[in-house]
Order: structure tokens, then sequence, then C-alpha cells
């Protein structure tokens, strides 16, 4: 059975515990990571502004914002030609 764990938030170094009831569930959904943030800063993560990069995408041509550091090695896309890929 599960047992309460204490660990230790990779932004903020603060203690947090990661229930039994957490890690039940996290086994349930697969999740194999235990979490690296406490939840203030799991939240504060994800109500922060998005940072967005310019890129050109690799289809058309057009220059265009993404959401993360585009890393030089693989194409990007703008969303309208993002979407055409999902349809095909």
């Amino acid at each position: 059975m599960y047992e309460d764990k204490t660990l230790v938030c990779k932004d903020c170094g603060n203690e947090f515990v990661f229930t039994a009831g957490e890690q039940e569930f996290y086994a349930e959904k697969g999740f194999t990571n235990e979490p690296q943030r406490c939840k203030e800063c799991r939240d504060k993560r994800k109500h922060a502004p998005r940072e967005y990069h310019d890129a050109v995408c690799a289809s058309c041509g057009k220059e265009c914002k993404v959401p993360f550091a585009p890393s030089g090695d693989r194409p990007v896309y703008c969303s309208e030609c993002f979407a055409k890929m999902q349809e095909e």
C-alpha cells in the first residue's frame, strides 16, 4: 500500500507531502514520475502568462509565434499548417 512521502519542490525548495491518495491516483493514471513541485508552485506556473517565441513555419514559410523555444533540429509549424496536418 502507499504511504505519505515528503518531497522537496524543485522551484522553491520547500518540502511538501505526496499523500498516499495522490500516489494511488498517479498509479491509476499510469503516471510513473513523482511530482516535482508543490501545489503553490504548480498553481503559479499554471496561471503564469505564457512566453511566446518567434518562428518560421516549415510548411508555408509564414512567420509565427509558438509557446516553446524552437530547438532548430525539428520543424515548427504555424497553427494553420499544424491543424491541416492533424486532419490528415
